[in-house]
């Protein structure tokens, strides 16, 4: 079965415009590539009875997936997942990020492992997201980046067969090699700025014998039928479903329901519209028309739309009356479902903005499409200045002369910040005249400035601005009040976090040393990393203490817990270690150990002590509960230094603690570090010390300590998801004098 773009005929798909807003001319072969393309995912649905295709394309950066194309999906469905940051706890972005296959047996498999996706889809469909890898892999082939979404319809079983499967992976190595193959011409193929939007090629169209026929059938069926597109539109209606409705065919035809019908605006029908669309299974609901009569509605849906029966019934329990409809709508307004749709996708993306970026990030993605807008500004008040924090479809430039608006000057932006009141434009003209000492500037041509309100306080302004003349009905100006008041709430807890985090930070790194003293003859890096999530203070601290021209004293330690308290101890160990260094590490350990015991903050603290002298070329160490330092020999491999073990440090006053000397010749490398570099959940921590330690071996043995600092931590920091800080000091004894 040809499939063809919506909203077209048999030609392929025209060019749409390209990331960027630019729109592009496509020559011949761009547009065969295109197709082709188009052609690779309609096989790939047929052959593995897809009911649903989804095409990913990553942008320049490979931060975002753009919904490039997809099949048997309505655009309202598609519009909210057309932009996928990477790293969103999204299927195809866990596939492609990842390099692996995702599949989804279910409804409460989908509810359990993405919540986001559960709770706006709460649909039976089975889901599998895939990577497009080349087939064969070319050795050392960069990913293409790009990823393949496929749904099937409730009734699939709740796995793939090995048929399936296969069908699968070799739709992706196909799809990988057609991009790869453009890519390697010098003419990738870029995503367009709106997805492509396939469909079903019609059936051939019937005889005059056969469509009377056709019509006589569906006529001596009892009842009325209709026919809905993947939209929701009805594109046929018999007299007798128009009959049923209360309302002329000519009136029904080419409307949605819920828009021509104001009785059926509820979020509970449109609801069984999308179960069926997305699930494909039948569905049936019952409801009463404002006259009273009770109907039935049985829906049968497809790849191409949905079949609607409509029945007269007695219902066995009354069934409440809608509200009797308003005479004569002045203009169809966002059904009550629809609006549901955006408030509760917009809220479970929220749920995982921590930082005021992510808010902005995710109100662009979802509300600029969604809305059918062009632009988004999100502008905070601060120190009696409207001030921007994000803005999505506007140039940089423009944003700039905008930033940093007084407060007491009137205009749009700063009305709802007065007033606490929205303001929408339909046209320039409507802004002129309200602001008429206003320059208009921005290009656009009907605005909506929303009051972001958190607490019973207007804190900022939304700025949606659309590039066509816009009526904002009734319906639509309260669905983007209630999504201002979602966007607000989380931009206010954002910006705590953001602050509480600044002062953790600069609290953290104030008591870190600012700079490492130089030493001829040792090369050293030190490389400090904040745990992956929260706000908390961690305790971790390294430190390099001269003691003359040939000898060091070096030392990384790790308070317990991540607060501010830990921190204050931190500063606390730093200071008695800088106190007593030069003396024997056993000696500072135990006189470090006696301060804090005094001290009782009711935390403990590992510590590990090495004293270097370059002159005798020797090393003094000792350490108390601390992960085992890593030493590397002049042309050997890094192993594991067993040092006599200590007691942490404030437990008990009269602990003492055990040194060790070592040769430090020319050449050797000395590893301290805190268990956030080696300790991976879910692993054994000597796995974690030998992978490091694996990983210093196979570097160059000239390489500079500190791009191996820099590697060391970025493994760290590319790894599973940290819970702990790491700090890392890297010593290397050379005669070259380098230092750092």
């Amino acid at each position: 079965m040809r499939n063809l773009p919506e909203d077209q005929g048999a030609e392929p798909p025209e060019p749409a415009g390209f990331v960027g807003g630019v729109e592009d001319v496509e020559d011949v072969e761009e547009t065969d590539r295109r197709r082709e393309l188009s052609e690779a995912l309609i096989r790939v649905c047929a052959a593995t009875g897809a009911s649903v295709g989804m095409l990913y394309l990553p942008d320049p950066s490979r931060r975002v997936l753009h919904l490039a194309m997809t099949l048997g999906l309505s655009r309202e469905f598609a519009l909210p997942w057309s932009r996928v940051v990477m790293d969103d706890v999204i299927p195809v972005a866990d596939a492609v990020r990842d390099g692996r296959f995702v599949w989804l047996g279910g409804q409460e498999e989908t509810a359990r492992r993405y919540p986001r996706l559960g709770l706006v889809l709460p649909y039976d469909f089975t889901l599998a997201a895939a990577p497009l890898v080349p087939d064969p892999a070319p050795e050392a082939s960069v990913p293409t980046g790009a990823g393949l979404v496929l749904l099937w319809p409730g009734s699939h079983a709740p796995s793939l067969t090995d048929r399936e499967r296969g069908a699968v992976d070799a739709a992706c190595g196909r799809l990988a090699n057609h991009l790869r193959r453009a890519a390697d011409t010098g003419h990738p193929i870029r995503p367009p700025v709106h997805p492509v939007m396939l469909r079903p090629l019609p059936s051939p169209t019937p005889g005059p014998t056969e469509a009377a026929a056709a019509m006589a059938f569906i006529r001596r069926l009892p009842g009325g039928n209709c026919a809905l597109d993947l939209n929701g539109t009805i594109t046929f209606i018999t007299a007798e479903a128009a009959e049923m409705l209360g309302a002329p065919v000519s009136g029904l035809r080419g409307a949605l329901p819920w828009e021509a019908l104001p009785w059926m605006d509820t979020p509970v029908i449109e609801d069984h519209y999308r179960a069926a669309a997305i699930s494909r299974l039948p569905r049936s609901f019952t409801v009463t028309s404002p006259i009273g009569r009770c109907l039935r509605f049985d829906l049968y849906p497809d790849g191409t739309g949905i079949s609607v029966r409509i029945t007269a019934v007695t219902a066995d329990e009354p069934v409440p009356s809608p509200a009797a409809p308003p005479a004569v709508p002045a203009e169809p307004s966002p059904s009550r479902a629809t609006a549901l749709y955006q408030l509760m996708h917009l809220a479970a993306a929220l749920t995982k903005a921590v930082h005021a970026r992510d808010v902005v990030d995710q109100a662009a993605d979802l509300l600029v499409p969604a809305l059918g807008a062009q632009a988004l500004a999100l502008l905070v008040a601060e120190e009696q200045r409207l001030r921007i924090v994000g803005f999505r479809g506007y140039p940089a430039e423009l944003m700039a002369r905008y930033d940093g608006i007084p407060l007491g000057i009137h205009t749009a932006s700063t009305h709802g910040l007065r007033t606490g009141e929205p303001l929408f434009f339909a046209n320039a003209g409507e802004l002129a005249a309200a602001f008429p000492a206003v320059v208009i500037g921005d290009g656009m041509a009907a605005w909506a400035f929303l009051p972001l309100t958190a607490s019973g306080r207007p804190i900022g302004t939304l700025i949606l601005a659309y590039a066509r003349p816009h009526t904002f009905v009734p319906g639509e100006r309260a669905v983007l009040t209630s999504l201002a008041g979602l966007i607000a709430q989380a931009l206010d807890r954002a910006r705590l976090y953001d602050s509480t985090h600044q002062l953790a930070h600069s609290l953290q790194t104030g008591l870190l040393p600012r700079a490492l003293p130089g030493v001829p003859h040792l090369e050293v890096a030190a490389s400090y990393l904040p745990a992956a999530r929260g706000l908390d203070i961690g305790g971790d601290f390294y430190d390099l203490i001269r003691i003359d021209d040939t000898t060091v004293a070096a030392t990384v330690g790790d308070v317990q817990g991540h607060n501010v308290n830990a921190a204050a101890l931190m500063g606390q160990v730093r200071t008695a270690v800088h106190a007593t260094a030069g003396d024997p590490p056993a000696e500072v350990l135990a006189r470090t150990n006696r301060l804090l015991t005094d001290l009782e903050p009711g935390l403990f603290t590992s510590c590990v002590y090495a004293h270097i002298d370059l002159a005798s070329r020797t090393a003094h160490l000792a350490t108390a509960g601390h992960p085992p330092p890593l030493l590397r020999r002049a042309g050997g491999p890094a192993k594991t230094l067993h040092l006599p073990p200590g007691l942490l440090l404030g437990i008990d006053p009269e602990a003492s603690y055990t040194a060790v000397e070592i040769p430090f010749e020319p050449g050797d490398l000395l590893a301290l570090y805190t268990d956030g570099l080696v300790e991976v959940p879910g692993e054994d921590l000597e796995d974690g010390i030998a992978a490091v330690a694996a990983r210093i071996s196979a570097t160059h043995e000239l390489h500079p300590v500190n791009a191996l600092a820099d590697d060391l931590v970025g493994q760290a920091r590319g790894g599973a998801p940290r819970t702990d800080d790491v700090a890392l000091l890297l010593l290397r004894f050379t005669q070259e004098g380098r230092h750092r």
